[in-house]
């Protein structure tokens, strides 16, 4: 399966913000979660995805707790990833929960594509420079940034690797958030970064939960490196 931007071809070689934009444009019909599932599910069906078409999907659904409120389950150390829809093995959606002061680690996205989209509160994305190749001899470099943004309900953002690697954080001390994301294609492992060295290592990316179901204990023990 090939992902395409209408401006930039394969792989959406620039970055396009979609930072401060709305749940839906003008004239357009706002979608449920399961209209929106329906629909990224039809427009995943051919081999040539339109990566445009799934952010305006994306942007056309507006917060609706008493929807996604079954998959939201938190923890009171890190944020949880909980899958929502598998997309027929070509996209995963997942909601992510995001406790008081929870963040991830500078990550990538392992070739993938990732739609962000706020559901409840805030989320704070910044942006690095992919770290330069250094041999044994020369010092670590620490990772650049490159942009920060404060995101908030029903906004969305977009990353792939092309964009850089980035880090998410609630950089609320008392309010929780949760955020809807889109992978395509699905990913079961990611590299993350150490931001003084640039040194990067492998990360298994787990559920907390599935299709609304209670936590596995399996899961809840596991720790990732990608987790604060």
């Amino acid at each position: 399966m090939q992902v395409y931007n209408e401006d930039h071809g394969l792989l959406c070689v620039s970055r396009e913000k979609l930072l401060n934009e709305k749940n839906a444009r003008q004239g357009k019909t706002s979608l449920n979660l399961r209209e929106l599932i329906n629909a990224l599910h039809e427009a995943f069906k051919t081999e040539h995805v339109n990566i445009d078409e799934i952010k305006n999907l994306m942007a056309s659904y507006k917060s609706n707790p008493s929807e996604w409120k079954i998959y939201a389950k938190f923890d009171r150390y890190r944020y949880t990833r909980n899958l929502v829809d598998e997309g027929n093995g070509k996209f995963n959606l997942m909601v992510l929960c995001w406790g008081e002061g929870h963040g991830s680690g500078i990550h990538d996205h392992a070739n993938a594509h990732c739609v962000m989209k706020i559901l409840q509160g805030e989320l704070c994305e910044t942006r690095y420079r992919w770290p330069g190749k250094c041999t044994k001899e020369e010092d670590p470099e620490e990772l650049k940034e490159l942009e920060r943004n404060t995101l908030g309900l029903n906004e969305i953002c977009y990353i792939n690797d092309s964009l850089g690697l980035h880090r998410v954080e609630n950089p609320s001390a008392v309010n929780p958030a949760v955020s809807l994301h889109l992978y395509s294609p699905p990913f079961s492992s990611c590299s993350v970064f150490n931001k003084l060295t640039g040194q990067k290592t492998s990360c298994k990316v787990t559920f907390w939960s599935k299709y609304g179901e209670k936590r596995s204990r399996e899961i809840q023990g596991a720790r990732c490196p990608e987790d604060n």
